[in-house]
């Protein structure tokens, strides 16, 4: 008799011929990780010669071929008629008595319970191998009990072979139909109806970035984030600190979760789980507790040391027990087999009619015209090229989304089918804009780009974008110059990770204050201070779920700054504190009632000057607060601060010295404090303030303003300003001299350095020891520096040898 059943606690990765990947997979997770701690449910897999024994028994192999046999390869005009025409054969098959008997000998003999709910899952011989991967080309079956509901859902696993999706990814793949198998697995059913369930990653999906583990759930079964069907809560763990039990969490994005799968009605077979509508006080609550989140993450780094690989894997949390398991876990195939040798930027160059936004799957940007479908029964209506407007997609949608250029959604997150099969074939896609079906017209040309940070933007007619593809591997870092990045906007922080890069020499805290926080940081200390109507509810509503709303300001710049820094980390990323001028910190949520109105806010109450100040020191010690957060409990000391617009050497003492009493002690645990060089006040007093900073960085834009008494924010002279003009270089070299001189560190933040190679040449030459670019700028900034470098050398060879 034929080996039919393979219980998990007898199979391992080295079966996959016998049970296919994923039961091979549980089977290892099962035998091998259960022991360190991780939850797997139990369970068997009817092998592959269960499978070929039943197709043998009912005659399918000869009518199978035959029918595959008349499948147009050209364009798959028949694939919905040949794949219904296969599976129907299956199903009128008669499952062989032996094999039946089999199948529920094992479910009565592993279950305690004559009932057990089941989950059965398809399992094929080339499923979810690397190279060869597209979850969800077959079916599963959730919350399956008794014996014949059982075998019939064993059967429903077989047909599934021949989904027309399934069909389609054989063919793309050049897999023969004939040799490629089935197993299917049966596993004890997590409650997670009663629970919570989800995906996770051991990589940043989006960039490919290996120290992060990304983790996403919803409330109920699991299939609803695997469909897109709603938003989940997202949550970025660092590997580093979680390594050293550290505070590890860099991120946590609620979710809209506004619906929760669960088990039907035990009465209808035909509908095994339903969805209703999530709870209010549901939808405003994380899914899991921190010590959950980083329990996952893990025993993600266990699964991804186990298999040597980057892997991404299904969670879910039982609502009976109250326990996390792992149901699945597979090699990630995106990330994990690209050589970083490229790395491709897009830009927009204009900026258009904004239908719609939603959140950014990858970086690029596309054009096309807009074919608003609600199923892939409409296929006949897409053209290669076009893109898609829909409500959701599904495995169902695989076979054509290979024609689309883009994907556009109103449901679903980073995790969502959209999302994940968008990454798998490098389509720009936009999920969750909640209203793209009914803003965006059919037929219409629009624009998605991308690539202006986490929220895509539909626009509205074909804009103009720019392209740049650069070959990092033959870029050389320079020897003695440090090439750094100016940055502000988390969500570019992973994949900017990947250019050649010395660290972060300017992360500005503004982008995260304007766009994370949003609300002026004494608007929730003095909250009561606050009365316009509307900006008391917009600021009860994004701290809806703080006890205190100083720990909102906390947590988010917190979050902003952990994630540049943890994309980063070893390298140094040095943090400015915050430099909002006082209309730019006006218009933040309640902003009005803390700022003057000020006739030139450029050189009135901005930087250093505010952080002692009463009408801002309690904001400063938030910022204070945040960074001893990202420092201190995060573990990412790689973190340097920075102050801004610092007039005099006492203002920097008072600021030092207040930043030490909320806990910022200079020295301690490697904290160095640096000042930015953009007043000539900075270079005539070098010597005073190099007494308090550990460096200097030159702003050359401020510098330049207050040397030839400029607001750079005045259209009517701008033609004056020019940060090469002999003044303001003359105040460079002088900084750069006299911190050389003092043994400090000395940077420069600035366009110029990237545009001139005679002005890069000249803060060579002089010593700088670092300069930073924006990210469209660092490629043309490093070249720059070699440039100058190897011009120096040669003219010192060329001086040595006339010496001689």
């Amino acid at each position: 008799m034929e080996n039919f059943i393979k219980k998990f606690s007898e199979t391992g990765i080295s079966d996959i011929a016998e049970v296919g990947g994923k039961n091979a997979s549980l089977g290892e997770m099962f035998t091998c990780l259960a022991g360190k701690g991780i939850g797997i449910p139990d369970g068997f897999s009817i092998t592959v010669s269960g499978f070929r024994y039943f197709t043998r028994l009912n005659g399918l192999d000869v009518s199978l071929r035959k029918l595959m046999g008349g499948l147009d390869r050209e364009k798959f005009s028949n694939l919905a008629k040949t794949g219904a025409k296969a599976r129907k054969l299956i199903m009128d098959g008669v499952m062989p008595v032996d094999l039946q008997m089999a199948i529920i000998d094992a479910y009565d003999y592993l279950f305690d319970r004559s009932e057990q709910e089941v989950a059965v899952r398809s399992s094929a011989t080339a499923e979810d191998l690397p190279g060869a991967s597209f979850a969800g080309q077959h079916e599963s079956y959730l919350n399956i009990k008794g014996h014949e509901a059982l075998v019939f859902a064993v059967k429903q696993c077989f047909a599934s072979l021949y989904t027309d999706r399934a069909i389609k990814y054989r063919e793309d793949m050049g897999f023969d139909h004939n040799k490629v198998f089935l197993s299917v697995g049966v596993q004890r059913m997590v409650r997670s109806d009663i629970g919570c369930s989800g995906v996770g990653f051991t990589l940043e999906p989006e960039s490919g970035f290996r120290d992060i583990v990304h983790i996403a759930g919803v409330w109920g079964l699991g299939e609803n984030i695997v469909q897109g069907t709603v938003t989940p809560d997202e949550f970025l763990v660092f590997k580093p600190s979680l390594k050293k039990k550290l505070r590890s969490i860099v991120q946590k994005n609620l979710g809209s979760k506004s619906k929760t799968m669960i088990y039907g009605d035990a009465a209808d077979k035909m509908h095994p789980t339903v969805n209703k509508d999530t709870p209010w006080e549901l939808r405003e609550k994380f899914v899991l507790s921190d010590k959950e989140i980083e329990q996952l993450a893990n025993w993600a780094l266990i699964i991804e040391e186990h298999y040597g690989k980057p892997m991404d894997f299904e969670w879910a949390k039982d609502g009976n027990d109250h326990q996390l398991y792992i149901t699945q876990a597979r090699p990630e195939t995106v990330h994990s087999q690209e050589k970083k040798i490229f790395v491709k930027t897009c830009a927009i160059v204009e900026k258009g009619q904004v239908i719609t936004t939603g959140e950014a799957i990858g970086s690029m940007i596309t054009t096309g015209i807009a074919r608003l479908l609600s199923s892939p029964e409409q296929a006949d209506r897409l053209n290669e090229g076009d893109i898609l407007v829909t409500d959701m997609t599904s495995p169902d949608w695989d076979p054509i989304l290979k024609k689309v250029a883009g994907i556009v959604t109103n449901k679903g997150g980073r995790t969502s089918h959209a999302a994940i099969i968008a990454r798998e074939l490098g389509v720009v896609a936009i999920v969750g804009t909640e209203k793209a079906t009914s803003s965006i017209k059919e037929g219409e040309q629009i624009t998605i780009s991308c690539a202006e940070g986490k929220n895509g933007y539909v626009y509205r007619g074909k804009l103009n974008w720019k392209e740049t593809v650069t070959d990092v591997s033959h870029i050389h870092l320079p020897e003695t110059v440090k090439a750094q990045l100016i940055i502000g906007e988390p969500e570019k922080a992973f994949q900017l990770s990947f250019f050649p890069n010395n660290g972060v020499g300017l992360m500005r805290l503004e982008f995260i204050i304007n766009n994370y926080v949003r609300i002026h940081p004494m608007a929730l200390v003095k909250f009561r201070d606050v009365t316009d109507e509307m900006d008391r509810i917009r600021i009860e509503n994004l701290t809806r779920s703080y006890l205190k709303k100083e720990q909102y300001f906390i947590d988010k710049l917190a979050e902003g700054v952990a994630t540049i820094a943890a994309a980063f980390y070893p390298k140094e990323v040095i943090v400015r504190m915050s430099d909002f001028k006082t209309n730019e910190y006006a218009n933040l949520i309640g902003g009005k009632y803390f700022e003057p109105e000020e006739e030139n806010p450029m050189i009135g109450f901005r930087g250093a000057s505010r952080y002692y100040n009463d009408r801002y020191r309690d904001g400063f010690r938030l910022e204070c607060e945040a960074m001893k957060v990202v420092r201190n409990e995060m573990g990412l000391t790689n973190v340097k601060l920075m102050i801004p617009f610092c007039r005099t050497v006492a203002e920097g003492k008072k600021v030092v010295d207040l930043m030490e009493t909320y806990g910022l002690k200079r020295g301690e645990n490697g904290l160095q404090i640096f000042v930015m060089a953009e007043i000539p006040s900075n270079v005539l007093l070098a010597e005073e303030f190099a007494g308090i900073f550990d460096g200097f960085s030159i702003g050359s834009n401020d510098l330049t303003q207050l040397t030839l008494g400029i607001d750079r924010d005045s259209a009517l002279i701008a033609d004056l300003f020019d940060e090469q003009n002999a003044a303001s270089k003359q105040l460079i070299v002088m900084m750069i001299e006299k911190a050389n001189r003092l043994h400090k560190k000395v940077g420069l933040c600035g366009q110029a350095a990237s545009d001139s190679e005679s002005f890069t040449r000249l803060l060579v030459e002089t010593g700088i020891d670092s300069i930073s670019f924006n990210p469209d700028a660092l490629i043309a900034g490093i070249k720059q520096i070699n440039l100058a470098l190897a011009s120096g050398k040669t003219a010192g060879e060329t001086t040595c040898s006339i010496a001689n």
